[in-house]
């Protein structure tokens, strides 16, 4: 019983003395680890170009799961950065974000305790902004080569027929296309030629009050080159410059028969505007409508006033309308198109 008794004791005090020498070590070994846990850590690198070369004055950031587990920075003359007291065992992401340049993230980083983590792969790409330069150089490529194609296309090779185009979906033209094209077709000698025919069938028929003879015929010539030069530059260059809308015929060429002919009539009406949408035809119509009127500062004064506007008018839309008709089912057989 004695025995027992003191065995009894003899644990007890065994544990009591192992309790108190825990009691003792706890704090030690607490300190130890938060001195281990507190060691802070520092990220570092180098921010370069696709070159190679530093990039200077780079916002620098390192953000963790955390509001407040955030650091910043800026690169220094040789594109280096540091940030310092970085908190050991958290998930960060280094952001990169610089001028001209597209942001940079690296992959996920986690410091050990005092760890000093050097990035060695900070190279920034080049803003997309240059791609997108490069496609709008392209698409005026793409237009300058179109209207270059289209400037070749005559009936029968000879007549020209520049105002019609035959690519399902051409780049919109820019306002120098709009006026070369004009020019082009105002001083290509079959429109010349052409003047010519007009004005002999005017002084025929003497649908112009000017005498005849020689006189009467240059007169007739000049009115008539004045209509030309006024409609084409009025509605198939000033205009659709303005209003950013296509001057050109959109030919079909497929579909029912129905559908063909509406789309050449409502061609005076209905265009292609710049961004692709049709649009009502302001500048055939206002074209028509400037270009009459101007016709009342050179017709004799017999053939002036508003029925010379009205008349002209509805003549010049006409035509475009034949000309469209034309265009759908006549002209594109004895067309040549080049470099298709």
């Amino acid at each position: 019983m004695c025995r027992f008794i003191g065995r009894g004791l003899k644990v007890s005090g065994l544990l009591l003395l192992g309790a108190f020498v825990t009691t003792l070590t706890a704090p030690v070994r607490a300190q130890n680890i938060a001195d281990t846990k507190g060691q802070l850590g520092s990220i570092a690198g180098t921010v370069v170009d696709p070159n190679g070369d530093p990039v200077v004055s780079a916002r620098v950031s390192v953000q963790g799961p955390g509001p407040s587990d955030g650091y910043s920075t800026v690169t220094n003359d040789q594109g280096f950065f540091e940030l310092r007291n970085v908190k050991p065992g958290l998930p960060y992401r280094v952001t990169v974000h610089a001028d001209r340049f597209q942001p940079w993230t690296s992959a996920e980083v986690i410091l050990q305790p005092g760890q000093y983590k050097i990035l060695t792969d900070c190279q920034l790409r080049l803003a997309s902004v240059a791609t997108s330069v490069n496609v709008t150089y392209s698409q005026i490529e793409v237009a300058t080569q179109q209207v270059a194609a289209e400037e070749k296309q005559r009936v029968f090779g000879i007549a020209p027929n520049f105002y019609v185009t035959y690519e399902p979906n051409p780049a919109p033209m820019t306002t120098r296309l709009k006026f070369d094209l004009a020019l082009k077709a105002l001083s290509d000698p079959a429109t010349v030629v052409g003047i010519g025919v007009v004005a002999g069938i005017r002084q025929g028929a003497n649908s112009i009050h000017f005498q005849q003879g020689a006189k009467g015929y240059g007169q007739r010539f000049g009115v008539t080159a004045a209509n030309t030069v006024s409609d084409i530059m009025l509605g198939s260059a000033i205009l659709p410059s303005l209003l950013h809308q296509d001057p050109r015929y959109y030919y079909q060429g497929t579909g029912t028969t129905t559908s063909r002919i509406t789309h050449a009539l409502s061609h005076p009406f209905i265009c292609m505007g710049d961004n692709g949408n049709k649009q009502f035809n302001f500048s055939s119509i206002g074209g028509d409508l400037a270009s009459a009127a101007l016709s009342n500062a050179y017709y004799p004064q017999s053939n002036r006033g508003a029925s010379l506007v009205f008349g002209n008018f509805l003549i010049g839309t006409a035509e475009h309308a034949f000309v469209g008709l034309a265009q759908e089912f006549v002209l594109h057989k004895i067309t040549s198109k080049p470099f298709r």
